[in-house]
């Protein structure tokens, strides 16, 4: 009777069995559980988005100082080694000297940061103020120029410039008419706005200031907080996904950091030689034009025509002579940014071949705008990277080569080769 109610021992075979049933029965429950909360989502998608958006807003002052230390990083870092330099020998204490460097570069950083916006405000608001002012009072007399210039190459009898009189007499009319009616009444509707809007200034300087703050803490730190990011990735994960996640996290920072810092850089110095060019050939609205040609140079392979076409368009009407010498200009400022300037700047930062940055670009831009249109060329290489990375891990398992060339002539690989 005792061996009878003594209960059996299960099996080791038994027990995995058992596992496995409970895995499948798991996995099917979360499955399941997935695909119902995925519903409700979609059900709720505006509320979800709702939320967010007023995430993102808290989160706002958060998001801008992490930005402005990640930019203000390689600064930071040029200038605390500066000062370890100069004084590492004299130096008893290397811990001390270590803080003080790092106080110096947040805060030699921070004063650089501030001189350049602050000059550049200075220089570029009220000279872009006078060029639209100008550009307001004096369109409608540029445009009867043209009508003028027109008639006067006896020119006018042929359908495309009669085309061309016509949208011009149209454009002057319809400019002065909206300058009369829609901006005033635009003007009063503003007016009546100025405080909701002097309130947005005020929260948005606000959300600068508590970014800068953010931005001073993530430097002094940096270190600490990327030894705890570290730690929480091999404590969550297994030691190789751990390796293979930091690895990708310094491949995206190689990629971003290079793409974004070096391509800053370069629109600066294309915009700073497109002033000196036009002040030499005394083109008009040369600070404006200028400013365009390098804010828009910031984009990838569409940015230096999507300056330069309003730009061409605004000296053209001014003086339609000096509009043809811009182009020619424009033209060799760009071929000298894309062929010199921009590879010794930015180099191979992204990886990716013509085709994938004008992908990158229109998906970008149709999804998120002008942002979506500059981050949207790393954003997209890191995820190239990923998949290329992955692909090859395949192909390194099959034992098949792994450089595209190689692919290029075969019809077809043999099942033998394939298993060798």
């Amino acid at each position: 009777m005792e061996e009878k109610n003594k209960p059996k021992n299960i099996t080791p075979r038994t027990q995995m069995k058992i596992k496995q049933y409970f895995m499948r029965g798991l996995t099917s429950f979360l499955v399941i559980l997935a695909g119902i909360v995925c519903y409700f989502a979609f059900l709720r998608l505006d509320d979800i988005a709702d939320l967010l958006g007023k995430i993102g807003g808290i989160l706002q002052p958060i998001i801008l100082g992490l930005v402005f230390a990640y930019l203000l990083n390689p600064l930071v870092t040029i200038i605390e080694n500066q000062v370890i330099k100069m004084f590492e020998k004299k130096a008893k204490n290397r811990e001390k000297l270590r803080k003080v460097s790092r106080s110096i570069g947040i805060a030699g950083s921070l004063l650089v940061a501030f001189a350049v916006v602050i000059l550049l405000l200075n220089m570029v608001i009220p000279e872009l103020y006078r060029s639209i002012r100008d550009l307001i009072m004096s369109l409608p007399h540029q445009i009867n120029n043209a009508i003028d210039f027109l008639e006067s190459e006896k020119i006018h009898d042929t359908a495309f410039s009669g085309t061309i009189k016509s949208v011009l007499e149209n454009g002057a009319e319809a400019f002065q008419m909206w300058l009369k009616t829609d901006l005033l009444t635009r003007i009063n509707q503003m007016m009546s706005f100025v405080t909701v809007g002097v309130f947005s200034v005020v929260e948005t300087l606000f959300d600068i200031a508590v970014g800068v703050i953010v931005s001073v803490y993530v430097l002094n730190s940096k270190e600490k907080f990327t030894g705890q990011c570290k730690k929480i990735t091999y404590a969550l994960l297994s030691r190789e996904r751990a390796n293979l996640m930091l690895q990708i996290t310094r491949k995206s920072h190689k990629i971003f950091g290079g793409f974004v810092i070096g391509k800053i850089i370069d629109s600066i110095i294309i915009g700073i030689l497109c002033f000196i060019g036009l002040s030499i050939l005394d083109m008009p609205y040369t600070l404006l034009v200028s400013v365009i040609v390098g804010v828009t140079n910031v984009v990838p392979f569409f940015g230096p025509y999507i300056g330069a076409i309003p730009s061409a368009i605004l000296i053209l009407l001014s003086e339609p002579i000096k509009g043809i010498y811009f182009v020619i200009f424009i033209l060799v400022l760009q071929q000298f940014d894309g062929n010199i300037l921009g590879p010794k700047i930015l180099g191979d930062s992204t990886g990716l071949s013509a085709f994938w940055v004008v992908f990158s670009i229109l998906l970008g831009g149709g999804l998120f705008g002008f942002v979506g249109m500059i981050m949207g060329v790393p954003t997209f290489a890191v995820f190239y990277y990923l998949v290329s990375m992955f692909i090859e891990q395949k192909l390194e398992r099959k034992k098949l080569p792994k450089e595209s060339k190689e692919y290029e002539e075969i019809q077809y690989i043999e099942e033998k080769k394939e298993e060798e």
